[in-house]
């Protein structure tokens, strides 16, 4: 079972952005926490080619990989990203349900 769940619409987004930026055979989407932003932990988000067995968990969602530090999961367990495209705003979403606050731009939480 996966730690963070990975809309369809999002992983689209993923999917297209990869295609544009002509990434490697073998590139994952990390997804994790990090200290920093305007209520204490932010959102990592990128791509990686690099999978530590002994510290990463490793998911495959809707044809994407995507793999997160076992640090990160104990803040991200439950978290669903989705992708969100209207005429208010533009932009990955990460729903976390372990967040007790977050930004107003929804990029960083405090748990």
């Amino acid at each position: 079972m996966s730690v963070i769940v990975l809309t369809e619409k999002a992983a689209a987004e993923v999917k297209r952005v990869m295609e544009e930026n002509d990434a490697e055979t073998g590139t994952m989407l990390r997804v994790g926490v990090s200290g920093g932003g305007c209520s204490g932990l932010s959102y990592d988000f990128r791509f990686d080619e690099e999978f530590d067995e002994q510290n990463d968990a490793r998911s495959e969602q809707h044809g994407i990989t995507m793999v997160v530090d076992k640090k990160s999961a104990l803040f991200l367990e439950g978290t669903t990203i989705d992708w969100h495209e209207g005429i208010d705003a533009r932009g990955f979403t990460f729903n976390n349900p372990n967040a007790v606050k977050s930004c107003g731009c929804g990029s960083s939480f405090q748990a």
